[in-house]
């Protein structure tokens, strides 16, 4: 049953440019579709979260990563009796202006573009929605719902102070309401990044020896999972043990998030879209108690997968990679194909520098590694 604070696509805000809708897909669900038929979404194939796409076929990529975010979240707005199609929209391209080599990659970028308006993956990503993807013949961009663009610009909620430049030209164009809450749809898809990754940056720290059960089982939620799972499965195979655990710690996580939000819900009253956006506070959230428990998780990956010896190697060299394309490309234009200097003066260093971003920022962690090989010698 559809709740009275869902977003209705029946009335959904529109379109930047008007185009008639269709009558056997919603407007979410040619949003979602958009998406997954971009470019950059493709791309995301071969850009990873913490190790360098090369490393490993079994580590989860920014593809696999952004699928596993809209299957949580499909589960938890219908639990919530919200539009899973625009939770899905949302939750799909929320990754979508990550550059190569995960948060070192942006890292890197956010510091090369201080002088010339800033840098920020969200930011990032409705400039690709918005411009980038570059294939209608009425409109750049993908030319999504209001909906489903506020969904980008602020699932992690209000956005405020000193804007990257790419989110402040569009929202100056296109008013995406930056002080409010995004709809109950788009916390939702927030909330389940949350939780595929501390699910999956688990498995992966195991999968690459960076710690082992026996490390984490000291832990809030794991411990007691594998506790219960040797209970029940006394001798199990390590590798059946490893996902029976880790399945657990997932399904609290969803769960006390659908438990939560319900109460939450309740509590606010609000009785439309509209009430959510100006609640002024979220209405999905984790409980205090388990919110609590994953900072602790967070701080053992910190130190133990986000910071480890191996990590931090390569770390440095990918950096290393993105500060050496960056000025190359600003002292020589050419070296950019033909369709990234056409309309770029290259006596404006600003908008060169906004340019060599995008591009370094669409490129794959394999092409990045090849260019700079190319390149540099």
């Amino acid at each position: 049953m559809t709740a009275a604070y869902a977003s209705d696509p029946a009335r959904a805000r529109g379109r930047r440019w008007p185009e008639e809708e269709m009558s056997f897909r919603s407007p979410f669900q040619r949003d979602r579709d958009r998406i997954i038929h971009a470019s950059a979404f493709r791309r995301l194939k071969h850009k990873t979260q913490v190790f360098v796409e090369h490393e490993g076929d079994y580590y989860r990529t920014r593809l696999t990563h952004s699928i596993e975010v809209a299957q949580v979240a499909r589960t938890i707005a219908g639990a919530l009796g919200l539009n899973d199609c625009l939770t899905e929209a949302v939750a799909l391209a929320h990754d979508l202006g990550h550059p190569p080599f995960g948060h070192t990659g942006e890292d890197a970028l956010q510091a090369l573009m201080a002088p010339y308006g800033g840098f920020d993956h969200n930011a990032q990503a409705i400039k690709i929605v918005t411009r980038l993807e570059c294939h209608y013949a009425d409109f750049d961009g993908l030319n999504l719902t209001w909906e489903a663009l506020e969904g980008i610009a602020k699932h992690n909620g209000p956005v405020a102070g000193d804007l990257p430049y790419a989110l402040a030209d569009y929202d100056a164009e296109h008013d995406l309401e930056l002080g409010t809450h995004a709809s109950a749809e788009a916390q939702v898809a927030a909330l389940s990044d949350d939780i595929a990754y501390n699910n999956h940056d688990l498995h992966d720290g195991l999968r690459a020896a960076l710690f082992d059960e026996a490390d984490i089982c000291d832990l809030p939620m794991i411990g007691p999972a594998f506790a219960e799972v040797d209970r029940l499965y006394p001798d199990l195979d390590p590798k059946r043990r490893r996902h029976e655990g880790l399945r657990r710690v997932f399904a609290a996580m969803v769960t006390d998030v659908v438990e939560t939000s319900r109460a939450l819900l309740a509590e606010s009253g609000a009785g439309s879209v509209e009430d959510i956006r100006h609640l002024g506070r979220p209405v999905i959230r984790f409980s205090d108690a388990l919110w609590a428990d994953l900072q602790q998780i967070r701080a053992f990956l910190f130190a133990n997968m986000y910071r480890a010896p191996s990590v931090m190697v390569e770390r440095e060299r990918v950096t290393r990679i993105v500060n050496d394309l960056f000025p190359l490309f600003m002292a020589q234009p050419d070296l950019l194909p033909a369709e990234w200097r056409r309309n770029v003066d290259a006596q404006d260093e600003v908008a060169l520098a906004r340019s060599v971003s995008d591009y370094i920022s669409g490129m794959t962690d394999r092409f990045a590694l090849q260019e700079h090989a190319r390149l540099t010698g």
